[in-house]
Formats: C-alpha cells, sequence, structure tokens
C-alpha cells in the first residue's frame, strides 16, 4: 500500500481480483477474466477493477509488450487480520471473547480446537516468559 495514504475496504469485486492475484501470481486482465465462472465479466469492467486497486496501492503492474502484468502489492495476511478485526469490532462489541462463544454456540468450533487454541496461548506466553 502506498505511504501516507488511509486504508480503504475492498468491495466484494475489488476482493475476487486480489483473490486471483493471491492465489495465481502476477496476470494479465485477460487471464482473469478467464477465472472467472459464467457469466464472465465483460474485460473493461475487470480492467477498471484492476485500476482502481492500482489507485488504492494494492496492485502494482508491469509493462510487457503493449501489455500490462498486474500483481498484488498488498499481503493477504494483512487483509485477513484486518478483516477479522473489523468483524469483531462491528458485530462482536469488540470482544473476541464473543465471537468465540458465538463460533462455540453455533458448533463451529469443536473443544478439542479450543484445548488446540488454549495451548498455542500458553505457549506463546511462556515463551514470553522467558
Amino acid at each position: 500500500m502506498k505511504a501516507g495514504r488511509k486504508r480503504q475496504v475492498l468491495t466484494e469485486k475489488e476482493t475476487a481480483i486480489m483473490q486471483m492475484l493471491w492465489d495465481r501470481g502476477p496476470l494479465f486482465v485477460r487471464e482473469m477474466v478467464e477465472l472467472y465462472p459464467e457469466p464472465k465479466p465483460h474485460f473493461n469492467t475487470v480492467a477498471t477493477l484492476v485500476r482502481i486497486l492500482e489507485d488504492k496501492g494494492y496492485v502494482g503492474h508491469e509493462k510487457l509488450g503493449n501489455s500490462h502484468r498486474f500483481y498484488a502489492i498488498a499481503q493477504k495476511s494483512d487483509f485477513s487480520r484486518r478483516s477479522l478485526g473489523e468483524v469483531i469490532r462491528d458485530y462482536f462489541n469488540n470482544s473476541y471473547k464473543n465471537a468465540v462463544s458465538a463460533l462455540v454456540e453455533d458448533e463451529k468450533i469443536s473443544v478439542d480446537e479450543l484445548k488446540e487454541i488454549i495451548s498455542i496461548i500458553e505457549s506463546k506466553q511462556e515463551g514470553k516468559e522467558e
């Protein structure tokens, strides 16, 4: 992301482009269009989305002949952490405990998974005490 810029939220369509670039690496717009399921968006639509992402500082390009190949500048891990934080803030009253409780109530996380998470937390805390 360009220095000094405020982080911006990605739209669903922008997220789809970023996901392609994270999963596949550098791509030409025509390759992105090919990756879409039917009905495929128009080439110009995808090109516009890519340019918007480039303006936001999330995507860069290299010129190859008369074409541009685009690549992700922003890291997926940065988005996943920030997105999780936004979900926790907006839907769980800024409480990770409430979020985990909701996962337990909806049976989306098992007791064994919770024990594994606790083990990870304990080992990280032990590492800090050393």
